[in-house]
């Protein structure tokens, strides 16, 4: 018979005994081969990753669309890769409950390509954004090669309305200032305001050449237009401005400008023609080369009726001059070079009317027309008017108004009997 402390020993010492679980099905499934090929199909795919990645740089210089488009596909399709081997190995190899040393240096290595891979999905969007933007940069360009076009487009049609050849603009273009000119109201409306300055123009020197022979300017001024009120003495100048204007645009309305020309029927692409040839000429140059011209005869007509044989007579003491001129001569004196530049402006004027399609409308305000905000304007600006005081009338018309298209340019009128702020 044993002691009673034997017997309680032997139970004890077998139930200190210490059992450590392990993964005996996974141990046993575990493939050493099959591991070192994962292990291999790893770093090929990160060399091959690496190896795209660098592509996609290269393609950015320079830079190539097309290149960047492929590098990123197979950036991605290496990314995708590397994620099917992830889940591959998660799904066959479960995480053991004790974990050895190899594995975990091999879970150390997979830890480090996984943010490697990170790394390398940051950088594939940021280059995708550089895509993007590159190819809004494009699009933008695009846009300006079409609208770049389209202005070419609208040289060429200018150049073709000019009866000039391509070749021949290259030569001129540039010098002549074509390339710019398009038949616009804008343009119309410039040619207006270059017309009322020319009269404004001559009419100085007529002024101070009719003081100089001593002329009763006040008698002078009410012959022309009489019993118009006026708010200053100085405000007469525009009775003679008004002469002026009556009678360099009578006619307007008349495609021939009421000179008579043996040709026939004159184009809308003529007259355009005509006024882009004409514009920065010198119009005693112009008169040189062909005297006889439809704009000679014009220079001619109107300078007779403008400037009156007694006026002429008392400026240079005789008619030579407008002997002379109505002999169809042009003179170089100062005082018709002035007188010239005024009928360039008018003749350029009406050939850019019929240059358009329709044509632009001249119309006259006569004295006494109630004035009208929507057809008139006021050459005098500071007007002091009371509503209870009736409406006030025209008394001088200085610069005719035209209709272009749907649009009205203002006649520009001087109101008789309306004050004037000081």
């Amino acid at each position: 018979m044993l002691p009673t402390g034997l017997k309680d020993n032997q139970p004890r010492e077998s139930n200190s005994q210490k059992v450590h679980p392990q993964p005996m099905e996974d141990s046993a499934n575990q493939n050493p081969e099959a591991l070192e090929s994962l292990i291999s199909k790893i770093f090929t795919n990160i060399s091959s990753l690496k190896s795209a990645y660098i592509q996609l740089q290269s393609a950015h210089t320079p830079y190539d669309p097309d290149k960047i488009q492929a590098a990123d596909k197979v950036v991605i399709s290496e990314l995708k890769n590397l994620s099917e081997l992830k889940h591959f190995y998660r799904e066959n190899n479960p995480k053991p409950i004790c974990v050895s040393p190899q594995d975990s240096r091999l879970a150390a290595e997979i830890q480090e390509q996984q943010s490697l891979l990170k790394t390398y999905e940051v950088m594939v969007k940021k280059f995708q954004s550089e895509i993007q933007n590159k190819d809004s940069e494009i699009l933008q360009m695009q846009q300006m090669i079409e609208e770049a076009n389209q202005k070419r487009a609208k040289l060429e049609k200018n150049l073709k309305l000019r009866g000039l050849s391509t070749k021949e603009s290259e030569a001129s273009g540039d010098e002549s200032g074509f390339y710019s000119v398009d038949l616009t109201p804008e343009l119309f409306i410039s040619a207006v305001e270059t017309a009322f300055k020319a009269i404004h123009d001559f009419s100085k020197p007529l002024i101070n050449m009719m003081k100089a022979a001593g002329w009763d300017l006040d008698a002078a001024a009410n012959s022309i237009e009489p019993n118009v009120v006026y708010a200053k003495r100085a405000h007469k100048k525009y009775a003679f401005e008004s002469h002026i204007c009556q009678r360099m645009f009578s006619g307007f309305q008349h495609e021939n400008f009421s000179v008579k020309v043996d040709s026939g029927e004159v184009s809308k692409e003529t007259f355009f023609h005509q006024f882009l040839s004409m514009r920065e000429m010198d119009p005693l140059d112009m008169l040189g080369q062909n005297p006889d011209s439809a704009f000679g005869k014009f220079c001619t007509s109107k300078y007779l009726v403008v400037v009156h044989p007694k006026m002429e007579a008392s400026f240079f003491g005789n008619l030579d001059q407008r002997s002379y001129i109505n002999g169809g001569g042009h003179p170089r004196t100062p005082f018709y070079q002035v007188f010239l530049k005024l009928a360039k402006s008018i003749w350029l004027l009406h050939r850019l009317a019929y240059s358009f399609d329709p044509n632009v409308k001249v119309f006259q305000v006569k004295r006494g027309n109630e004035f009208s905000e929507v057809y008139m304007e006021s050459v005098v600006k500071n007007l002091i008017l009371d509503e209870n005081d009736p409406k006030p009338r025209v008394g001088l018309m200085v610069m005719p108004g035209f209709w272009i298209g749907g649009s009205v340019i203002q006649s520009r009128v001087y109101l008789s009997g309306v004050k004037v702020a000081e």
